[in-house]
């Protein structure tokens, strides 16, 4: 990650025109306060082809990544390194600051749900699997700050079928995760991370 953000420094410093805007010398990808960076355990990657892992950081709003991981990126690749290759995962993607984390009553909006991924699969960061909620781009409403887009990923009790309830498919907020993982036997989170953004216009 460190070495991605020197490398992005030093190419807005070599192409033309790049003295031109105040944003392409400063296209850094910070890395997140200690509390916030507390959540990120297990290594974790998180990669958008465009610009590499952006676990434990902040998107920044240079070159227009926050625009593009809104409304242009695909699904991230989600690389576990220590999987067991022959275990099952589930991989849960949430934001836990809708509507605002001042005023997060929406608490748990569900971007992306996967079961039944292999271990051998989550080392080469390829999701394969059940999908119970396809994935969605974060799109943080405008003026409501930085969110949180957390990624929690749980082993899979062996022969345990999961699903959602009529009610959860209906909706992707106010999701009852707690709940979820108790019925399922999740337990803790074998690894976690995330990446903060804001609405691109602010």
């Amino acid at each position: 990650m460190k070495l991605l953000a020197a490398v992005l420094v030093a190419l807005s410093l070599l192409l033309p025109g790049a003295w031109g805007s105040e944003a392409s010398r400063t296209c850094i990808f910070q890395t997140l306060s200690e509390s916030d960076s507390e959540f990120c355990r297990g290594d974790l990657e998180v990669i958008y082809p465009e610009v590499g892992d952006v676990s434990c950081s902040y998107i920044p709003k240079c070159h227009g990544y926050r625009r593009q991981l809104s409304h242009e990126w695909g699904k991230p690749r989600v690389r576990y390194p220590w999987a067991k290759k022959h275990k099952k995962y589930v991989l849960v993607m949430v934001d836990p600051d809708s509507p605002n984390r001042a005023d997060p009553r929406n608490r748990f909006w569900r971007h992306w749900l996967v079961t039944d991924i292999l271990g051998s699969d989550l080392r080469a960061g390829k999701i394969r699997g059940k999908v119970l909620t396809s994935y969605s781009r974060p799109k943080p409403p405008r003026y409501s700050g930085y969110h949180r887009y957390q990624f929690r990923l749980y082993r899979q009790p062996a022969h345990e079928s999961i699903a959602l309830s009529p009610e959860e498919q209906d909706s992707l907020g106010t999701w009852d995760l707690k709940d979820f993982v108790e019925n399922f036997h999740l337990g803790y989170p074998v690894a976690s991370t995330q990446f903060l953004t804001k609405h691109y216009e602010d």
